[in-house]
């Protein structure tokens, strides 16, 4: 039998949980939301253009005679400093979420190997008639499917 992971989260985890949520919802929910088109058409910063970025930044903070008033070296200054801060916050994120889809696919497969178990044992120990439609309704989970091999365990 497999079990990947046992979770047992309390209803004081799950206010918590909430709680931390919300926190980083309403922090993060000043941030913007784009469109695909929006996402498409901006400018990428990749790591080369990332340090041809903060170059720039730096000649155009250092020789300030150069730089026009409407040019916004200001912002992109504060831009630059709150990604820098936002980063490393913005990796853990990806990590937890990682961690979570990881624990959500790992709880299900532990149920879903049980569910299969206790359905053979029911095909088989179940031969009576109160354990006939129970068993014909679980049965239409498999209609229209081939026959499958078994899911291979990561080891």
């Amino acid at each position: 039998m497999q079990n990947l992971v046992s979770l047992n989260l309390t209803a004081d985890d799950l206010a918590a949980l909430d709680g931390a949520l919300a926190t980083i919802e309403t922090l993060l929910g000043r941030g913007v939301a784009l469109s695909a088109q929006q996402r498409r058409d901006l400018y990428k910063m990749g790591d080369k253009s990332e340090a041809f970025c903060r170059q720039s930044l730096r000649l155009l903070a250092n020789n300030p005679q150069v730089v026009p008033p409407g040019l916004g070296l200001e912002e992109a200054q504060a831009d630059l400093a709150a990604l820098d801060a936002l980063r490393p916050r913005l990796e853990k994120l990806r990590q937890l979420a990682e961690r979570g889809d990881d624990t959500e696919l790992a709880l299900g497969s532990d149920i879903m190997g049980v569910a299969l178990e206790g359905y053979a044992l029911l095909k088989v120990a179940g031969k009576g008639e109160a354990l006939k439609t129970a068993r014909r309704e679980l049965s239409a989970r498999f209609e229209k499917q081939g026959r499958r091999k078994e899911p291979a365990l990561a080891e």
